[in-house]
């Protein structure tokens, strides 16, 4: 499946803004909102990472890169997520997150890059059961991650390319809405 077999619906009233989601057919996300909506549309999973589709209010953004995701939901317990999760090897769970702009980053507020483009604040995913410290950055592969969200754009297997542009990308978009509240919904659409 590729962007182009997703349909989007929206529109706006009274300043809250509706949002739907469909492929054949079949509403995938409905999303009501006055605030800031990522999605993250998992398409491709496989023994070592997933790829997902990234918009920002309906828009295309980039693709994305995570570790495998191993079918975690933010609704099962905090318990069964711990005892499924494989430390540095597993997407996070999918569901609904609050995400910031305004934490530095420990690692990347090292780099030249994050910090000329973002003082080193890199967007973080809050409160995400049995994850700390996920983050929304550039990187190419699995091993670029440990829970976080690489954006790119996926043109060669197993990777995200034109990471940084992609970042840069989504990160403009995302400074525009930081006195909004952001948030980040990730849902699962693999072919069967």
């Amino acid at each position: 499946m590729n962007k182009s077999e997703i349909k989007y619906i929206s529109f706006k009233t009274n300043g809250i803004y509706l949002h739907s989601y469909f492929y054949n057919n079949s509403l995938l996300v409905y999303q009501t909102r006055i605030i800031m909506i990522v999605s993250v549309i998992r398409i491709y999973n496989c023994s070592t990472y997933c790829i997902s589709h990234v918009y920002a209010d309906g828009e295309y953004i980039c693709d994305g890169l995570e570790d495998t995701d191993r079918m975690l939901d933010q609704s099962q317990s905090l318990e069964y997520i711990k005892a499924h999760k494989v430390y540095g090897q597993t997407a996070i769970p999918t569901g609904y997150y609050k995400l910031t702009l305004d934490v530095v980053s420990p690692k990347y507020s090292k780099s030249k890059f994050y910090m000329d483009l973002c003082k080193g604040k890199v967007p973080r995913i809050l409160n995400v059961p049995a994850y700390d410290g996920v983050l929304i950055h550039a990187g190419n592969t699995a091993e670029d991650t440990a829970g976080c969200l690489l954006v790119g754009y996926n043109k060669e297997k197993g990777k995200v390319l034109n990471s940084r542009v992609a970042f840069e990308k989504l990160y403009k978009l995302l400074l525009k809405h930081k006195n909004e509240e952001i948030y980040i919904k990730y849902t699962r659409l693999y072919k069967k």
